[in-house]
């Protein structure tokens, strides 16, 4: 027996169940690591089951709207991270010198979920050469990691640094999925016919606490559109803005779209403005990508640039699009 828990304690850990735990200890959230990975969420929520049997201790508290890291949980992160890092490194080295051209991205994760990853599979079929790496993390990361390429970010004018190129500017506005929208038209929910109806609605908001996030809450809306006091039916609090989205999709709740990041949802029809142009809000932020120094030299950098730089306009175009459809 004795032999049996020491060969339990030399036995080695598998990467799989590790790289789940730092995405999720990273993110505090399943379904944001589960997309970062392009697994199912039960899948993350199995390999970190299976670590923590494995260890012996819980390395999450699962709250029904947040997910803490144990003290255990962080004792082993602060040994996986590098690793990790390290790791992918090494791997890059290796593509690298076996003729891989790889471009490591940085950005938040609900612009990888909602702008980056719908889009990445046309690049890739068109690059077959060029393997790309997302980093996706709402932490900022500095470019001056040898292994970043380029970061693609959110943040005033003022705030960029120099070498960044504009993307596009930043616009808020009520949506909602099709079928709330198709209840309201029955009559079978309550109406929407200006801000003060949203007493009677759902409101999906993120939870976060920063100054610049305040710009992009309801409150701040509401405030702007003379309802500060407005309370709704209720509030359905998420970590991510991709997740409110997700709830507005599915008829849930009301949320505060990003217009960049809901364009073509919002083209398509799976999302509606109830309250047309009437309901956008300009912020002084906007949507940029930066450059490292060392990765804007090579040519497989440049071509994914140029592509993001495409990608972008037409973003651009179909947020004018919205408006000239309201317009006409």
């Amino acid at each position: 027996m004795n032999r049996v828990i020491e060969r339990a304690r030399h036995r080695p850990l598998a990467v799989g169940p590790i790289r789940a735990f730092e995405a999720v200890a990273r993110l505090l959230n399943f379904r944001a690591a589960a997309e970062e990975l392009h697994l199912t969420q039960s899948a993350v929520s199995r390999q970190i089951s299976a670590l923590e049997a494995e260890l012996g201790a819980p390395l999450f508290l699962r709250g029904t709207r947040h997910v803490e890291i144990t003290n255990d949980g962080a004792t082993l992160l602060r040994a996986v991270a590098p690793m990790l890092d390290r790791l992918d490194a090494t791997v890059r080295q290796i593509r690298v010198g076996r003729g891989r051209n790889v471009v490591s991205v940085t950005t938040f994760a609900s612009f990888s979920s909602l702008w980056l990853i719908p889009r990445l599979e046309a690049f890739q079929r068109s690059h077959a050469d060029i393997d790309i790496r997302v980093s996706a993390s709402d932490k900022l990361v500095g470019l001056d990691e040898p292994d970043l390429d380029m970061a693609l970010r959110y943040c005033a004018a003022e705030q960029a640094p120099p070498t960044a190129i504009r993307l596009f500017g930043e616009m808020l506005t009520p949506v909602i999925g099709r079928w709330l929208a198709e209840q309201i038209a029955s009559g079978q929910a309550p109406p929407l016919n200006s801000p003060a109806d949203l007493v009677h609605h759902a409101l999906a908001e993120e939870e976060d606490h920063s100054p610049s996030a305040a710009l992009l809450s309801w409150r701040h809306w509401l405030s702007v559109k003379g309802e500060p006091k407005l309370q709704p039916r209720r509030w359905i609090v998420f970590n991510f803005t991709h997740q409110q989205v997700q709830a507005a999709l599915t008829g849930q709740a009301v949320a505060l779209g990003r217009m960049a990041l809901v364009a073509e949802s919002l083209a398509s029809g799976e999302l509606i403005e109830p309250f047309g142009p009437a309901g956008r809000i300009e912020s002084r932020n906007a949507y940029w990508l930066v450059p490292s120094q060392v990765g804007q030299s090579r040519p497989e950098v440049a071509e994914f640039a140029r592509w993001v730089l495409a990608q972008a306009e037409l973003t651009r175009n179909a947020m004018e699009a919205a408006t000239r459809v309201f317009k006409s």
